[in-house]
């Protein structure tokens, strides 16, 4: 490991700060994490990049991520958002991997996995709890199923026995594991902030 800010603490104190610096304009926030990176490779130069004892100390000179943002935040008139429950953020995801199983649901089964859809992207875009480059992650995410399972269908279709309902169905799981991995990838991250605010 030659770059120190690639130190399994210093990340997650870079990703905290992230979080917490969320009512930052974009380019505001892209500068005091670069500020903050350069002040840990500077402060870790002389040091051993994997040497912990050291980018701890680092790291406690600079202060909490709390701190740090709250710094920021108060600069340009902004408060740090707190982190949301785990139930909201469980509800959350719930919504956003509902439309697979509800497509089954016959006649108002569309309907409802577009009404979840919607409901989910909308309480993903609003809360706090992310970051806009992670919004914008599970956005794709979210939004893949509408290609990848019509392709999963045509491969299923161009081989021997055809689209069946059972190859059918099997599209669709295919096409709707990105959510999957947008839900995953969501519940870890807010699961992070929730602990970076407990341990704060």
């Amino acid at each position: 490991m030659n770059n120190p800010t690639e130190h399994p603490l210093v990340r997650a104190h870079l990703d905290a700060v992230d979080r917490y610096t969320a009512p930052l304009p974009e380019e505001r926030r892209r500068e005091l994490l670069a500020d903050l990176r350069e002040h840990v490779e500077v402060s870790l130069a002389d040091n051993d990049p994997a040497d912990e004892a050291a980018v701890r100390h680092v790291l406690e000179q600079l202060g909490s991520p709390r701190r740090i943002a709250d710094a920021a935040l108060a600069e340009d008139g902004l408060t740090r958002p707190e982190p949301e429950g785990s139930g909201r953020t469980n509800l959350t995801l719930l919504f956003a991997v509902l439309p697979f199983p509800l497509l089954l649901v016959p006649a108002v089964g569309p309907a409802l996995a577009l009404a979840a859809a919607v409901i989910a992207a909308t309480r993903v875009a609003r809360s706090q709890v992310w970051t806009r480059r992670q919004k914008k992650q599970a956005a794709v995410l979210l939004l893949a199923p509408v290609l990848t399972t019509p392709l999963a269908a045509a491969v299923f279709a161009a081989t021997p026995p055809g689209l069946t309902p059972v190859n059918l169905l099997a599209a669709c799981a295919v096409g709707f594991s990105p959510v999957l991995a947008a839900a995953a990838l969501l519940s870890r991250s807010a699961a992070r902030l929730r602990g970076a605010a407990t341990a704060a």
